[in-house]
């Protein structure tokens, strides 16, 4: 009932929404209701000529009502705080403009022209009613160009070869329709082909074109030019053609102490030594805080070689690796040395913060049981003198407890953890030459981590060690992290009889649990490959935005090859261990895929699909727990709590145990999210959700669970509901309320939950921090 008294209430405020819009219309005054662009071209949508709709209406929560204007309606005449704050959260409404729908009929058909439709026809159509105003485009392109013949006048004969010698990069072909847009980036793709090439001076404003519309076929003869440069000449008072001519690069010079934000110029630079090395020369300030082998390293510019755009842009990214450098930049001064140009190039670098110390502090009330954490991390950004980040975690967390303690080790909960880390800003591996190194751009971590958990019934230690690499290529667009080898170590030293005898009264029905708490040992190796438009540091791209996620996982191989190799006497169950533990062998692989439309502005709709599987072999009879599936929770299907869902048809009986029964071996997500922006920071989420997990063999502790290719799609549960988020821009804060749709677990009655006679059940609250996918 509370879910339906919820309901009615949100129907109530946006019926009071969509009411009183025109309250701060004035005499003579529209509203801007609705605008729309239709096009009788399919190959011209709509959707991409109205960015250059000038007025668009105010902004509609899920395109159906307008929550900002309606609060800031709710403002009155008055200049009192509530009439202020109304109006900061809300949106004024858009006043029709008839002016700004002409400029907008202008900019639509300048846009059409510009992509080939040079007879485009842009009408408008207005309808007034009730002091409101819906404006319609309609767009007529028209035929467009086509490009009939090509032509190219480059008088430099060497530039000529370098633009030449790549045909099936051009981006202007016979046939294609005459659009400048593909021509201006046909302008910038030679301009970079050429600055990579060693001429330093040119830029895209040397190439024209020349067009020749007057075919009544609506074909276009099209000559592109590369005009030379011009030059004054000191015996004239006019101007003269030179040449573009070939840079090199005569000396590489670092200036490690710059500060940028010196008014002065001769005082923006501090140097009080100087050191040459490898043919580049340094100038310390007052810290030599990095080697002159680190600076040499990550520079890609060297003495000699011909100027390089691509040289410059992985100088930049490799300097912006080493985190103890705050600001880098790169200058180049144009110098002509016995007739021939050259270039000296002065790398400014200003140190940052070399070590950082944070501190977390949470607590926690469980049925009246009070308890802390608290967290610390030290970080020294340059250890060794070539920006080495060495890190620090410890972190230690208490909770008493009450009640009926006998036969129990401990009265309390406690854990203490420490990692240790180092983070090299290159590739280290054995035998790899300098050059492999530079061209890697990776960064290679090691680290080292320990945890100690006392609990009433156990006490359990997990250690372990890892040796990763990290890299970017493709401005950030590809992704890569290798763990080459990652060791995880579980080892439990005391336990309660208590305890021991009720796992081994269960093992043989369910051998998960007994699993979870036998000391096991895993070596593994993973890759993940991601790929976005989406940049790190970038909040905003223009257009859709998609990410790609992929992963493979592998453990347990190399020691088993050895044990084969070696001929290690196997167990009682022919197991392989290794210092008298079962290591585990599994194979596990992902993929996900997340594409967002961005309808306009402040609308979009998200969509995510994902897919998994982890198969044991060899020495594993089970994949090891903590790298099972769970299904539910805040980043899957929301109707569920997290590992509430699954596997299968599983439906759980004892929540003592259930936590280790609902996990399985496959998984697949799908979710579907419409996000509107209401006000201020406030944004309003509809979701669906489907999904699922399931078992690759039969279980006798997970009835049901086991994937059946005739009948899992039968099994993939489904869920809907509504959120919010705050949006800081830095971090989105998520609350969501997701409601059971379809429930596969239902037995002997229809698995379609329509009723909600039991809302506690039925629906599950979710807090979260940043998007689910």
């Amino acid at each position: 009932m509370r879910y339906f008294r919820f309901l009615f209430c949100l129907f109530g405020l946006l019926l009071v929404a969509s009411c009183n819009t025109t309250r701060h219309v004035g005499e003579g005054q529209y509203l801007l209701n609705k605008v729309s662009v239709t096009s009788d071209n399919k190959n011209v949508k709509s959707s991409e000529l109205k960015s250059y709709v000038r007025q668009e209406p105010n902004h509609k929560t899920f395109g159906l009502v307008g929550l900002p204007l309606f609060f800031y309606n709710l403002s009155g005449d008055k200049d009192t705080r509530w009439n202020r704050w109304l109006r900061k959260v809300g949106t004024p409404p858009v006043i029709y403009d008839p002016d700004l729908t002409e400029k907008s009929r202008l900019e639509i058909t300048k846009a059409l022209r510009n992509r080939g439709y040079e007879n485009a026809v842009v009408t408008v159509d207005t309808i007034a009613r009730k002091k409101k105003m819906k404006v319609r485009y309609q767009v007529k392109p028209g035929k467009p160009y086509h490009i009939e013949n090509i032509t190219y006048n480059i008088p430099n004969d060497s530039i000529a070869r370098i633009i030449l010698a790549d045909t099936s990069a051009f981006l202007l072909k016979k046939g294609a329709i005459f659009d400048r847009n593909l021509l201006e980036q046909e302008r910038q793709r030679i301009s970079t082909l050429l600055r990579n090439r060693g001429y330093y001076a040119f830029n895209k404003e040397y190439i024209t074109y020349t067009a020749d519309t007057t075919s009544r076929n609506y074909e276009v003869d099209l000559e592109l030019n590369l005009m030379p440069p011009l030059l004054q000449d000191t015996t004239r008072s006019d101007m003269v053609f030179s040449k573009h001519e070939v840079y090199h690069i005569r000396n590489v010079y670092f200036m490690t102490d710059y500060n940028p934000m010196n008014i002065e110029q001769d005082l923006r630079f501090n140097v009080k030594d100087t050191v040459d090395y490898k043919g580049f020369r340094i100038f310390y300030g007052n810290k030599k805080y990095l080697t002159p082998a680190t600076l040499v390293e990550n520079c890609y510019i060297r003495p000699g070689m011909r100027y390089s755009n691509r040289a410059v842009d992985n100088t930049f990214s490799a300097f912006g690796r080493l985190r103890v450098v705050k600001y880098v930049n790169i200058q180049f001064h144009p110098l002509n040395i016995d007739g021939d140009p050259v270039l000296d190039c002065y790398i400014l670098l200003t140190e940052g913060k070399p070590q950082t110390i944070s501190v977390d502090v949470e607590g926690t009330n469980s049925a009246g049981d009070l308890g802390f954490a608290l967290g610390l991390t030290h970080q020294h950004r340059n250890m060794f003198h070539g920006s080495e980040t060495f890190t620090t975690k410890l972190r230690a967390a208490y909770e008493s407890l009450s009640g009926d303690l006998g036969g129990l080790l401990n009265d309390n909960y406690l854990e203490l953890g420490a990692e240790v880390g180092i983070s090299f800003p290159k590739f280290l591996f054995p035998f790899v030459s300098p050059t492999v190194r530079r061209r890697m751009r990776a960064t290679t971590e090691f680290t080292l981590n320990f945890n100690y958990q006392q609990r009433p019934e156990y006490t359990r230690v997990i250690a372990g060690g890892g040796w990763n690499y990290k890299w970017y290529s493709h401005n950030n667009m590809y992704r890569h992290h290798l763990d080459l080898v990652d060791i995880s170590y579980i080892y439990l030293p005391k336990t309660t009889e208590r305890f021991i005898s009720n796992l081994d009264s269960i093992a043989s029905s369910n051998p998960l649990l007994r699993y979870s708490y036998e000391n096991h040992f895993i070596m593994r190796s993973s890759y993940v490959f991601y790929q976005s438009n989406l940049r790190p540091g970038v909040k905003k791209v223009s257009g859709n935005i998609y990410t790609l996620r992929a992963a493979g996982e592998i453990a347990g191989n190399l020691l088993y090859g050895i044990s084969k190799l070696t001929r290690h006497k196997p167990g009682e169950y022919g197991e392989y261990s290794i210092l008298g533990i079962r290591y585990a062998q599994y194979a596990k692989a992902d993929l996900d895929y997340a594409y967002t439309i961005l309808l306009n502005e402040r609308n979009s709709l998200a969509l995510h699909v994902g897919a998994g599987i982890a198969v044991p072999y060899g020495n594993s009879e089970m994949v090891p727990f903590e790298k099972r599936y769970f299904s539910g929770g805040a980043n899957s299907v929301r109707g569920w709590s997290v590992r509430g869902l699954g596997p299968g048809r599983y439906r759980g009986t004892n929540p003592m145990t259930d936590f280790m029964n609902q996990c399985g071996d496959i998984r697949l997500d799908m979710n579907a999210e419409y996000r509107s922006k209401l006000i201020w920071k406030l944004e309003l989420a509809a979701f669906l959700d489907a999904g699922n997990i399931w078992t690759i063999r039969n279980y006798p502790s997970q009835p049901g669970g086991k994937f059946q290719l005739k009948s899992f799609y039968k099994e993939i549960a489904m869920a809907y509901g509504l959120g919010m988020r705050l949006d800081f821009n830095y971090f989105i804060l998520r609350l969501d309320l997701g409601m059971k749709l379809y429930d596969p677990s239902v037995v002997n009655k229809s698995k379609w939950v329509i009723s909600y006679q039991n809302f506690n059940r039925d629906a599950t609250l979710h807090f979260a921090v940043g998007y689910p996918f």
